[in-house]
């Protein structure tokens, strides 16, 4: 893969930008019951991204006075979306306005497009503007904006956090003050699929002739390219040394933030990572502490 910026990237996503702006975000709350407690809120929200489609995102807000400050989850490699991660714990709504988004494909926002998994990462892969991610990366963006468009939440501690999408609504939306991130399916992607039984090494095998196009559009989409505009404290969590997406095999992109970003290599723990990004999050939004799952509690 070309280890150069392609010379139309930050056309292709003004253009997506552009078109964004065209489209009113429209929201609608209604309140879950089932999901509200003592200590937070929880709202169902719809709005309209990207080519009119209509997202889902759940909100909880905490009771008391805020402004509070708030974590964004951007979707991950599964269908369903959650309130909060699998795993976390519930008490988190208490400290935070916590915004977990479904985009276009995802359960809640699959009408009238429901994405397949595996499948979605290739759908149409081989033209840049029919790319489904190009939709997904601006529904993300949408969804920023709608969280901070909320008033109980304080724009001065707002912290994106996920894998590659989560860069991307960093680089591309305005308001993220902190990042977390996990580089995974489009750093060096076509590279990566190589000699694999990838998504993207499958539709190469079953397409013959398809690699210069797939390659013109994921050229787009690698992290290296959008780490320049981040302006937001970031943490970049690595794999273990010896793989692909070790610090080693990051370093382009560590490389490539207006600010050094602080890096930590994955322990292959969810308790030591979890704790980990934990803290780091609690230490730079001023908390004594961090609120942690039970079981990982001594």
């Amino acid at each position: 893969m070309n280890d150069e910026r392609p010379a139309g990237f930050e056309a292709y996503w003004q253009d997506v930008l552009d078109e964004l702006a065209l489209y009113s975000a429209r929201v609608e709350a209604e309140a879950i019951p089932i999901r509200t407690n003592d200590s937070a809120t929880m709202y169902g929200l719809r709005f309209t991204s990207l080519g009119s489609y209509r997202l889902f995102a759940y909100l909880s807000i905490p009771v008391g006075d805020g402004p509070f400050p708030a974590i964004y989850w951007v979707p991950g490699s599964g269908s369903v979306i959650s309130p909060i991660p699998q795993g976390s714990p519930s008490q988190l709504r208490s400290r935070f306005v916590a915004f977990s988004l479904a985009a276009r494909g995802f359960r809640n926002a699959d009408k009238p497009y429901a994405a397949a998994f595996p499948g979605l990462l290739t759908d149409g892969i081989e033209d840049p503007s029919a790319y489904r991610f190009r939709g997904i990366a601006a529904d993300c963006v949408r969804g920023l904006e709608v969280l901070l468009s909320r008033p109980e939440v304080d724009a001065g501690r707002v912290v994106v956090q996920g894998g590659d999408l989560a860069l991307f609504t960093a680089a591309l939306g305005e308001g993220a003050t902190h990042l977390v991130c996990t580089p995974s399916t489009f750093y060096k992607a076509l590279d990566a699929a190589k000699g694999t039984d990838s998504e993207i090494a499958d539709h190469l095998r079953l397409n013959p002739g398809s690699e210069a196009a797939v390659a013109g559009t994921l050229a787009n989409f690698d992290p290296r390219w959008f780490a320049p505009r981040i302006t937001a404290r970031t943490l970049v969590q690595t794999a273990p040394p010896g793989g692909f997406l070790d610090r080693d095999g990051l370093s382009p992109l560590l490389g490539a933030f207006q600010a050094p970003p602080d890096v930590y290599e994955s322990q292959q723990s969810n308790y030591k990572d979890g704790m980990f990004v934990e803290q780091w999050v609690s230490d730079r939004f001023g908390f004594d502490a961090p609120i942690l799952p039970e079981h990982w509690r001594g």
